[in-house]
């Protein structure tokens, strides 16, 4: 799997995974972070991380997954990178700069990753003078969702008076293999290869079985709901982005999960989202008729695999309601899709399906993503496997730090392929959560009203929630109009240093109310 990302890198692809990082540094010794004290942080913490200081190293032809090495010519000072946002500094600026950012491919001849540090936020309502943005790039070869918040735990302190970690730095350089080298250790696993498959083929035996008899049983179903239709996010994507996002009280959101008993908290993020795309499809007059799916990521990383480099997740498609207009109607048909998903996942057993992975021919598999790509086969008819990717990354529940700078909000950034163009990073920090988008330019060039069509559907959602709080138990709930006005409820905005503190009529742009770091709205263009 984690190959397969190395494989789909192209110039209009590049597969690497991020964020928007706000800090604070009031509570910094002195009360500001100077660059060089990032650098020092940085540098006295590259330890805890095993991501940091390794490169990998491709076989010629492909014909071998690559290999991590300790990199012999690390610099930290060319992995972390210092700019400042042009006058006035607004929020869209920011988000311009982000998607510039992330839309250029990573060297993949160093560690791969870049953090860029933009200062200037002079004029984002809600975040204090003095702050300053972290733009993250770290290849997904390296890191999954799960791994990437180690990576982040590498990064910050629970408290920003911490002292550096006073375990020994024991890394060491390795050298380089060469040609010969790498071409004789793919040999070897050529070799060994088909008994890996007779291995994992053993393991999947009970999984399969127990599928079947699920189906049996009629514990879970096969249905066209799960067949993505065509959309204009499923095409040949082009090198530019745009990123937006918004942040939610999580409250709110955990209140929602009233509109359909037993739900969880991603029912709720996938309905809010599949309300927002029916709303932008309609205004386009693109609306298909099927629900439009998304893939889910699924963690299956063990405790003993915390810190371990790579990829550790399975997938679940997971149907969105685009053709249901109400949205109580549509979290509750949301809810019962996702659950029948996570059965037939269970059945067949979600490491089981990320353990086949492992044991693909790099060859092939390498040949199969590049093909795709390079024939322009998203743009010739060939459906889409999902119409969208929808991952949930929960973050951590308390504030934290990194050069003693208070962390106050982040904004998760993701990669696009051909045949996708459309990706949705949900994220949670102490009391926000936070639904963000990465999309290609020229698929979606208004991002700005695609946010706006995900606030409506939150509000919606909300609103049908309060309802139900209203309603007597020993009543049925009401169901809510899909139109009604919403309730005096913190509504949504821009990435916010303290969301639970912003107030202001929905349906409207943020102004300046407190805590809200967006003081302009517009396209967000790369």
């Amino acid at each position: 799997m984690d190959a397969s990302f190395v494989a789909l890198e192209t110039p209009t692809s590049p597969m690497h995974i991020g964020s928007i990082l706000i800090y604070n540094p009031e509570t910094a010794p002195g009360g500001f972070v100077r660059f060089k004290d990032i650098l020092s942080f940085f540098e006295s913490r590259m330890q805890l991380s095993t991501t940091i200081r390794q490169r990998m190293v491709r076989v010629p032809f492909d014909l071998d997954y690559p290999y991590w090495i300790e990199d012999p010519e690390f610099d930290l000072e060319y992995h972390i990178r210092h700019i400042a946002l042009p006058k006035p500094g607004d929020w869209r600026q920011l988000c311009i700069q982000a998607a510039r950012i992330f839309a250029r491919p990573l060297d993949l001849e160093k560690p791969p990753w870049e953090f860029t540090v933009v200062e200037g936020l002079d004029n984002i309502p809600g975040v204090a003078p003095g702050s300053y943005a972290m733009v993250t790039k770290v290849h997904h070869a390296a890191i999954d969702g799960m791994s990437g918040i180690d990576l982040m735990e590498a990064t910050h302190t629970l408290d920003p008076n911490d002292p550096p970690p006073n375990t020994p730095d024991t890394w060491k350089p390795e050298r380089i293999p060469g040609p010969a080298e790498l071409l004789g250790k793919s040999y070897v696993n050529t070799l060994l290869n088909p008994a890996k498959q007779l291995e994992v083929a053993a393991k999947a035996v009970p999984g399969i079985a127990k599928a079947v008899t699920g189906l049996v049983k009629k514990e879970f179903s096969l249905s066209s709901d799960m067949v993505a239709p065509r959309t204009r996010f499923n095409r040949k994507i082009s090198p530019h982005r745009v990123v937006e996002g918004r942040s939610f009280p999580l409250e709110d959101i955990k209140a929602i999960r009233a509109l359909a008993p037993g739900s969880k908290v991603n029912d709720v993020f996938l309905s809010i989202i599949g309300g927002g795309l029916r709303k932008y499809l309609a205004a386009k007059d693109d609306l298909p008729k099927a629900t439009l799916t998304a893939m889910a990521p699924i963690s299956v990383r063990s405790k003993d695999e915390k810190n371990d480099m790579g990829n550790q997740v399975a997938a679940m498609i997971a149907p969105l309601g685009t053709h249901i207009e109400d949205p109580a109607e549509r979290i509750a048909w949301v809810h019962s899709k996702t659950t029948n998903s996570k059965a037939m996942t269970d059945a067949m057993g979600a490491r089981n399906m990320t353990e086949i992975s492992k044991v693909s021919p790099a060859l092939y598999m390498s040949l199969g993503a590049q093909l795709y790509t390079r024939l322009g086969l998203a743009n010739r008819g060939v459906g889409p496997i999902f119409s969208t990717v929808v991952t949930n990354v929960p973050g951590p529940p308390v504030p934290i730090y990194s050069s003693g700078a208070r962390l106050e909000s982040m904004m998760g950034l993701i990669c696009l392929t051909d045949g996708m163009g459309l990706a949705h990073t949900v994220q949670s920090y102490v009391g926000e959560a936070t639904i963000c988008f990465t999309a290609c330019r020229e698929l979606l060039p208004d991002p700005d009203f695609y946010i706006e069509c995900i606030e409506e559907s939150f509000e919606e959602l909300r609103d049908a929630a309060a309802v139900v709080a209203k309603t007597p138990t020993d009543k049925p709930a009401k169901k809510a109009p899909a139109k009604k006005a919403p309730a005096k409820k913190a509504p949504a905005k821009k990435i916010a240093a303290k969301p639970r503190t912003t107030k202001s009529k929905p349906k409207t742009k943020p102004k300046t109310a407190a805590k809200s770091p967006s003081g302009s709205k517009g396209k967000t263009t790369a």
